[in-house]
């Protein structure tokens, strides 16, 4: 939200009001509390009117600072994020006109005299607000504000940026992964992939010059990253009180770390669900007969297939959501999910918070008080998606008991997941059950349905084996893995623009995300099937979905099943690699599909790429989006080695090349101990059985390092190479019994604690015992 008409001047009815100076204020255990006027106070008559900025600086974590700017104290009850405040303590200390107020490594450097706050981190400067020209009002240099609006009063904060600083994140937004130049706000939407609203909003950024901010509001949040003031990011709020965490780092990771320290790391999800998902598709005819002949079509043809979902049809017509099958598609529901899971499959059912009018549930959770009401205290309806339907009030713990009843059956006849769909579009002339604002709880309401669900299925099959497929989200729906792109459409653009998405949800401390293989709406054209199903396996979740047609790679073209095929297999093949990931992306936060920016921190071409990313730290992938299969793509300074043809390349630039559809640019990066399974089709299975090491590029001085996990995320080894000169000695821990094959390195001279022989590929090493040497 703009608030100024360039540099001098407000829009049309706003006024604002700025703290100039800190009148006074007070120490607390756990905070200190500021009393900011807007002007300078020279006699007493001044002090007769207001307003009187009340301003709370805490920590909930060391390392973080949390700043609360207060004109009126709320009347409303506002849902909060589930945030992990320690109430740290503070440590304080006036030096004449300047204040310090500091956590740990983070610092707020307060001028007293000329309110001014310098935030820094370990003493190197982050961010600041305000500004150090005494009595000088231009809009760039005010800083925090309270403005009266003809849409009422809003709080405002502007942080300056440096020169060439760069933000990130905000959720799931299609846009450019860049943010400097958009207006974002943070209100769950569906709108597609090709628009500028999101499904996912989270009032988090993060910025190239290492800290984040979350705005701790779960409501509508309005950023102007280098917009109305270009040198500034400007937050704002409707109401009396703007909240914000800011959180500082000596590297992005550090601050993703930190930043879902305090809001939520993501659960772990089970093994299987990174294995390939098929659907019955959307709108699509389907009973168990087509869902047969597509399972079984997939075995016929040789493609691992992991996870079958029912979309939205596996329940009647207009009754959605009831929670009961449609017998007349479905007439031996148990006998039917009893024979897909003895072929190994994995069973996934669509669901949302809302029931509509003719299902039969509408009239029990009406008369129960279980749906959110109008202020009349009738249930709220309205005929879009569903005509008539309400939506599940999840602020009343009874409605969450008698939700999660319902799916509790589906779980009992062999369901293992469920698809949350939707959430987004949640009326604000409403009333809930506890008494929250209805505005702010737009946003939360996803928080609320899908931690609902995932409680459940953490309680009926245990943690780790909890998964959904989420479509909504905002801060700390994280810790409910995994989510995916929503509406996307069949083409190479829709397939960039889903991209950007999900780097921008990692970037806002989300570990997995997932796409719909070869687009949800139309249909795509063999070449696009065959492309994104290159990038959808080389995700960390992979499922083949559409709206009105089938995704069966067959009904495309023959290549296009061996394609499939093909990066199934490999995707299986990376478990030992990939899995390990997920489980240091439930441990700290840092997510496993990862923009370049976050892996090569002193790289600043990498800041602004975003058709690539990592998986994980130690592979490149760049999914091509061009029929003539040439990609283009940047590596970074070092060794690449291509994972799929050997070959090795050095990096500092641009390349181009082309590819057929049986590869695509993924690199091994050097100082690389990368962990290959032995199985190419199955995505849980005993990783250390037939595991195989593979040494990239070891350079003198380099170390190599991988930890590999069991298929529950318990820890098989540790194994460590290190080069000084020609030497080499590898180290390993745990009870796996790995073979290493360095790769490329054709003999080895004075080795010990192995026995090798050569290979087309390198020399392989087996018998491997705790301690290995060798010279090259």
């Amino acid at each position: 939200m703009k608030f100024t008409d360039g540099h001098w001047l407000k829009q049309p009815g706003v006024s604002i009001a700025s703290p100039a100076e800190v009148r006074s204020y007070e120490v607390h255990d756990a905070s200190v509390v500021l009393y900011a006027p807007p002007m300078k106070i020279v006699q007493r008559g001044m002090t007769l009117g207001g307003p009187l900025f009340t301003i709370t600086l805490s920590s909930p974590q060391p390392g973080i600072l949390a700043v609360d700017y207060t004109h009126f104290l709320a009347a409303k009850k506002e849902p909060r994020f589930p945030l992990k405040n320690a109430n740290c303590p503070l440590t304080v200390k006036e030096e004449g006109n300047l204040l310090t107020v500091s956590s740990g490594a983070m610092s707020a450097e307060i001028i007293l005299d000329n309110f001014h706050i310098t935030y820094k981190y370990n003493g190197r400067v982050l961010t600041a607000t305000g500004s150090k020209k005494e009595g000088y009002a231009a809009n760039a240099d005010r800083g925090v504000g309270y403005a009266t609006t003809p849409e009422g009063p809003h709080m405002l904060e502007q942080l300056h940026l440096a020169v060439g600083e760069k933000i990130y994140g905000m959720g799931e937004r299609f846009t450019s992964l860049v943010k400097n130049g958009q207006s974002v706000d943070i209100w769950n939407r569906d709108g597609g992939t090709m628009t500028d609203q999101s499904y996912k909003n989270v009032p988090f950024f993060l910025s190239s010059q290492d800290y984040g901010v979350l705005v701790d509001h779960a409501g509508m949040v309005s950023f102007e990253v280098a917009t109305e003031v270009v040198s500034r990011i400007q937050l704002s709020i409707p109401g009396e009180t703007l909240r914000y965490c800011i959180i500082g780092g000596d590297s992005r990771k550090e601050v993703l770390r930190a930043y879902t320290n305090l809001t939520g790391r993501p659960a772990l999800p089970p093994a299987w669900s990174f294995g390939l998902w098929l659907t019955t598709s959307f709108t699509t005819d389907y009973n168990e007969e087509t869902v047969t002949s597509f399972v079984d079509g997939m075995a016929e043809r040789n493609i691992p297939l992991h996870v079958f979902h029912y979309d939205c049809f596996w329940m009647k017509e207009y009754e959605w959501c009831n929670f009961t099958w449609d017998e007349d598609m479905f007439p031996d529901v148990e006998g039917m999910l009893n024979r897909l899971k003895s072929k190994g499959l994995k069973i996934c059912v669509w669901i949302n918070s809302y029931i509509g009018q003719k299902s039969p549930l509408f009239k029990e959770a009406a008369a129960a008080g279980y749906l959110i009401k109008r202020p009349d205290g009738s249930p709220w309806q309205w005929d879009k998606w569903q005509p008539g339907m309400g939506i599940v009030d999840f602020s009343n713990p009874d409605a969450c008991k008698w939700y999660q009843e319902k799916l509790r059956v589906l779980l009992r006849q062999g369901v293992d997941c469920f698809k949350t769909d939707f959430g987004e579009r949640i009326p604000t002339d409403v009333t809930y059950f506890d008494g929250s604002d209805p505005v702010d709880m737009h946003n939360f309401h996803t928080y609320q349905f899908n931690k609902t669900v995932f409680d459940l299925l953490v309680e009926e099959r245990g943690e780790g084996e909890a998964c959904l497929f989420a479509r909504s989200a905002t801060a700390g729906s994280q810790a409910f893995p995994v989510h995916w792109g929503g509406d996307c459409d069949s083409t190479y653009v829709s397939m960039a623009e889903s991209l950007r998405g999900g780097l921008s949800l990692t970037l806002s401390g989300f570990g997995f995300w997932s796409h719909d293989i070869s687009g949800f709406e139309s249909t795509a054209t063999p070449d696009v099937y065959k492309r994104w199903t290159a990038f959808g396996l080389l995700s960390t979740h992979s499922r083949l979905h559409g709206s009105g047609s089938y995704r069966v790679p067959w009904l495309f073209d023959e290549e296009a099943v061996d394609v499939l095929r093909y990066f199934v297999n490999l995707k299986c093949r990376l478990m030992p690699y990939l899995f390990s990931t997920a489980v240091e992306t439930h441990t700290t936060g840092v997510p496993s599909m990862r923009a370049m920016l976050l892996e090569f921190e002193k790289d600043p071409a990498c800041l602004d790429v975003e058709t690539q990313y990592m998986l994980g730290s130690r592979l490149l992938v760049a999914p091509i989006f061009r029929e003539d299969g040439v990609a283009t793509y940047y590596l970074p300074k070092g060794t690449w080695t291509h994972l799929l043809s050997g070959e090795t390349v050095e990096g500092d630039g641009w390349r181009e090349e082309t590819y057929d559809y049986f590869s695509l640019p993924l690199f091994v990066r050097e100082n690389t101990l990368l962990p290959m399974g032995k199985s190419e089709t199955e995505a849980d299975y005993d990783y250390a059985d037939g595991l195989e090491l593979r040494l990239y590029a070891l350079k003198d001085g380099g170390t190599a390092e991988t930890t590999v996990n069991d298929s529950k995320g318990g820890e098989l080894f540790h194994a460590k190479a290190v080069r000084r000169g020609g030497d080499v000695t590898i180290t390993l821990t745990g009870s796996a019994k790995p073979s290493l094959l360095l790769w490329g390195i054709d003999a080895v001279s004075g080795l010990n604690g192995a026995t090798s022989e050569k290979t087309e590929n390198g020399t392989l090493l087996t018998n491997l015992k705790e301690s290995v040497s060798f010279s090259l």
